[in-house]
């Protein structure tokens, strides 16, 4: 499937089963392994990141290749290092792109065993596992939090424990909290002691029965279609709790601003229109960067002018999605600006849009998502490569056909 066209349906009433957390699957694998768990934590996604993730710890070949998925590459950097065995651990053209000498270093700095098999700072890695006797690191909290949540989850395998200082501002706080959530339900002490340090104690893991929620950053797409559709719409999505450790659960609050109102009852929530919305978004997504790429979207298409901030991560993710997005929304018509390496702005520029815009993925699962809403705002829209989905939501455009939405390959 090359590219679609996507044709939106008059009105939407529906209910959607949504793909269980991604980043609570792949932090609930890496420490049920540290467990020594014999059974699997429940409600396992269907995505291509926990599937590599599965496959890579039940088989453990000698080279372990996890594609795309960059969660995976981070954090079976470290659950390697502490693992006995040597393996390679390698991925895609773009993974092998990814910078990761910060995490290798921090590593190496605790005794670690891993060598740069081809360009210096990038995979593929060789990963030799071994006893880590050392306990204290200090980073900057403005590297990914990927990084910090790798280190911490083989905290309690350390001998002496680990002792993490993070200098300056801390990005994607919540994704951090989210990991020590994932720890401490399976039996961790993981703690921050001050706003800027955590320390993990030599305490093992223990092997517990385990639950996976559905994905607030999948739920962002169904609220950025209720608050683009031209005519009323309730989508209901279970399984959400309501006291979700996610950080993207923040976009319930954000959506406010957009015109659509959260229901809530017991783990499920629906979404319906409010007709009001702000004349102008801001907002700091420092913590909730995978949300960017939605509210760039649905703003646009709403005619809100916007400037978001924190968004320094989104240069290393699947693409460059701070380019990529300005490339796509100037192809509907939206002139888009970069300033100081973290914040796009939209001012209400307008350009002549594409006659028939066909939307580029750049291998990202969120460009594709993000941009499918907007085809309520157009007769239709194409996507191009829109398989790669099933790296975080293998059903989404199966779930639009449910949702009344039209959609040819072309």
């Amino acid at each position: 499937m090359k590219c679609i066209e996507i044709t939106p349906p008059a009105d939407i009433q529906t209910c959607i089963q949504l793909p269980s957390s991604k980043s609570i699957c792949n932090r609930a694998l890496i420490i049920n392994a540290l467990a020594g768990s014999t059974c699997r934590p429940e409600n396992l996604s269907d995505c291509d990141d926990t599937r590599v993730m599965i496959e890579a710890l039940t088989h453990m070949p000698e080279t372990i290749d996890i594609m795309a998925a960059g969660t995976a590459m981070r954090f079976l950097t470290a659950y390697l290092s502490v693992t006995p065995g040597t393996h390679v651990l390698t991925g895609t053209e773009r993974m092998r792109q990814r910078p990761i000498k910060i995490l290798v270093d921090a590593l190496r700095s605790l005794g670690a065993q891993i060598e740069y098999t081809e360009n210096e700072g990038y995979p593929p890695l060789k990963i030799t596992g071994k006893a880590l006797e050392r306990h204290s690191l200090c980073l900057p909290g403005n590297v990914s939090s990927q990084y910090i949540s790798a280190l911490l989850m083989i905290g309690p395998m350390l001998a002496h424990g680990l002792n993490l200082e993070l200098e300056g501002e801390i990005i994607s706080r919540p994704y951090i909290n989210l990991t020590l959530k994932v720890m401490k339900d399976f039996g961790a002490k993981a703690e921050w002691t001050s706003d800027h340090t955590l320390q993990v104690a030599p305490q093992p893991y223990h092997p517990v029965p385990y639950y996976v929620e559905s994905d607030w950053s999948a739920a962002s797409y169904w609220y950025e279609i209720v608050a683009l559709s031209k005519h009323e719409a309730v989508v209901t999505l279970p399984g959400l709790f309501a006291q979700s450790p996610q950080g993207d659960a923040k976009v319930a609050e954000l959506f406010e601003q957009l015109g659509v109102c959260t229901q809530r009852e017991g783990n499920s929530v629906t979404l319906k229109q409010t007709h009001t919305h702000t004349d102008r978004m801001e907002y700091n997504f420092v913590n909730q960067p995978d949300l960017a790429q939605t509210f760039v979207v649905t703003c646009a298409m709403l005619g809100i002018p916007f400037r978001f901030s924190g968004l320094q991560s989104l240069k290393i993710k699947e693409t460059d999605r701070m380019a990529a997005l300005i490339a796509e929304m100037r192809k509907l018509g939206y002139v888009l600006e970069e300033s100081e390496g973290s914040v796009l702005s939209w001012n209400g520029t307008r350009c002549a849009p594409d006659e028939s815009p066909a939307i580029d993925t750049y291998e990202d699962h969120r460009m594709a998502m993000a941009f499918a809403p907007a085809a309520l705002c157009n007769s239709a829209l194409r996507i191009r490569n829109p398989h790669v989905v099933s790296k975080s939501y293998p059903r989404f455009w199966e779930d639009l056909l449910t949702a009344g939405f039209r959609i040819t390959q072309l």
